[in-house]
């Protein structure tokens, strides 16, 4: 390019020029931009020692603590029998001074799985509990377009009763209930109702739905209800402190079984983890052996005396031959 501008060339320019285009790019560029390809290799390498580190070491979780001062996170949580755990909370209870008619609680960690990648839904339940805790009643609502209907459903204690009229009501939260009955004959016309009362519409499932108005109302009026949360985690009160320890098992073991019916039983069961503990004291993990129903064991037992009784038949025929 200089050449025509100048009209002459210094002697070796051409061979020069030709040497600089000959030049890779890779040489022309500045020192820190050569310098890249080095540092990926290091961080490769680093990367690579980092994995080929084995993990540190963990002490293994002993049982139980010699000494009254001890890391917690050092030792396995302990498990209680559920008479000695009900029995500890009383025992709380008079150390701390708190108050004796408090709420029993239990935290349930539930194990939703079922096969392929399926799992249990999350769900909700009523069950009658053999020894109530609470003094008030539940609020129910009966929907019935019949004055009969109506009168009995007054005479056993529903707080409120009436027809389609109510569903304006209902939907600007002017009426509220813990729970909604109704009789067939109404179910067509409360369909605007079902996005708002969702799990609490009427149902047969739910056993909100039927004929027998002052059954319904008996059972709805004493029941305990409970769901589950955050998928897999049910948190209820079962009972008062100040309850005989018997009846504080006994209404555990009612919801237990309960909540038991919504996974079959040729599956793993669906309680994983059981928490019980009372509005002040620290929660105590339970033991569950004895507290989940043995269905499983049973029907293992009918397959064993099966075999048994095949293995018999053989035996009495050749006597007999």
């Amino acid at each position: 390019a200089l050449a025509p501008r100048c009209g002459w060339v210094l002697p070796g320019l051409e061979q020069r020029l030709a040497v600089t285009a000959v030049v890779s790019p890779a040489a022309a560029r500045p020192y820190g931009v050569a310098a890249k390809p080095a540092k990926k290799d290091a961080k490769r390498t680093r990367q690579e020692k980092v994995k080929e580190k084995p993990p540190p070491r963990r002490r293994p979780l002993m049982t139980k603590p010699v000494d009254d001062v001890y890391l917690t996170w050092l030792y396995r949580r302990p498990s209680y029998e559920l008479e000695q755990a009900v029995g500890m909370l009383k025992k709380f209870q008079e150390l701390d001074f708190t108050h004796p008619k408090q709420f029993v609680y239990i935290n349930m960690f539930l194990d939703m799985a079922l096969q392929k990648k399926k799992k249990v839904d999350p769900f909700s339940s009523s069950v009658t509990l053999p020894y109530r805790f609470m003094d008030e009643v539940n609020k129910v609502l009966v929907f019935t377009e019949n004055t009969q209907e109506a009168e009995v459903a007054r005479e056993h204690g529903a707080a409120i009763v009436g027809g389609v009229e109510l569903i304006k009501w209902i939907l600007e939260d002017e009426i509220q209930a813990d729970f909604y009955v109704a009789v067939p004959a109404i179910i067509p016309k409360l369909i605007p109702l079902r996005n708002k009362l969702k799990r609490k519409y009427p149902s047969t499932r739910r056993n909100s739905l039927g004929s027998d108005i002052p059954k319904m109302l008996q059972f709805f009026r004493e029941c305990h209800e409970y769901a589950v949360e955050d998928e897999s985690i049910i948190k209820t009160r079962i009972a008062r402190l100040d309850m005989p320890t018997e009846h504080i098992i006994a209404n555990l073991k009612t919801i237990i079984h309960d909540i038991c019916t919504f996974k079959p039983s040729d599956f793993d069961p669906i309680v994983k983890r059981l928490v019980i503990r009372s509005s002040t004291s620290e929660g105590l993990l339970l033991n569950l052996d004895g507290i989940l129903p043995q269905v499983e064991k049973v029907e293992e037992k009918e397959e064993e005396d099966a075999v048994d009784e095949d293995q018999r038949k053989p035996a009495q025929e050749s006597v007999s031959s």
